[in-house]
């Protein structure tokens, strides 16, 4: 286990070129990292602030992209969005997670980048490339790029067009209201036939993200015991 100072100690820190391409960008903002909470999400991830994952822990309490719809984990922020080490349950001991929880939007989809061995965990992908869980699938894919290159990808506005089949009339007002421990629930399910013919005739309501993830789970642990299931639709890019 290196010591916060030594994870700090590092002549050329990632920080001030990450800042400057994130501030390149006006539907992002930067959440201020609470009183000591970066330091110690820093040393439970164990990373320096050489790398991109570190600068995050330690100088933000995370990112809001296009009005809080997509929320980019950090240090942590006292309005409610939790920190790398909190989100990914790092209890500080030095052993890397199996995969780690870096981001998720409103809807519940998650970003995720993978560990030594994915296959294991039944995910996509290489190690350390960043994963996708889709609410509108209910499976993983891989996007083709690190943490630091799917950061850069959200700077230069890559999610306008990711998000475009998800998004509704009006779907910043309902984002902007939310408190950052919820997400939106819609129903008919974003996976079922109907969400995906009639996106704005869906019911859409606040809800804890951690049980719109719990729900999204259990739906995919369900449909791949049932490989012949015709409810869920597969999204085209």
């Amino acid at each position: 286990m290196r010591s916060v100072e030594e994870l700090m100690a590092t002549p050329d820190p990632a920080w001030p070129a990450l800042e400057a391409e994130l501030l390149a960008n006006p539907q992002i903002t930067i959440l201020p990292a609470a009183a000591g909470a970066g330091k110690d999400c820093l040393y439970r991830l164990q990373v320096s602030v050489r790398s991109r994952l570190g600068a995050l822990a330690l100088h933000t309490g995370g990112l809001l992209v296009d009005d809080g719809w997509l929320r980019v984990l950090g240090g942590g922020d006292e309005a409610g969005l939790p920190s790398l080490a909190q989100a990914d349950g790092l209890p500080g001991d030095g052993r890397p997670p199996a995969s780690l929880l870096v981001g998720h939007d409103v809807l519940g989809g998650r970003f995720e980048v993978n560990g030594a061995d994915p296959a294991a965990l039944g995910r996509p992908g290489n190690a350390g490339e960043v994963c996708y869980f889709g609410p509108d699938t209910l499976t993983w894919e891989p996007l083709g790029a690190g943490h630091g290159a799917w950061l850069s990808w959200i700077a230069e506005g890559g999610t306008a067009q990711f998000y475009a089949s998800l998004r509704w009339t009006d779907w910043q007002a309902e984002t902007r209201a939310l408190p950052l421990s919820h997400g939106i629930t819609v129903y008919p399910f974003l996976w079922s036939r109907e969400a995906h013919e009639d996106l704005a005739a869906t019911t859409r309501g606040p809800a804890p993200i951690v049980e719109l993830f719990s729900l999204q789970d259990e739906f995919a642990a369900r449909f791949a015991e049932e490989p012949d299931a015709t409810a869920l639709h597969i999204r085209v890019d």
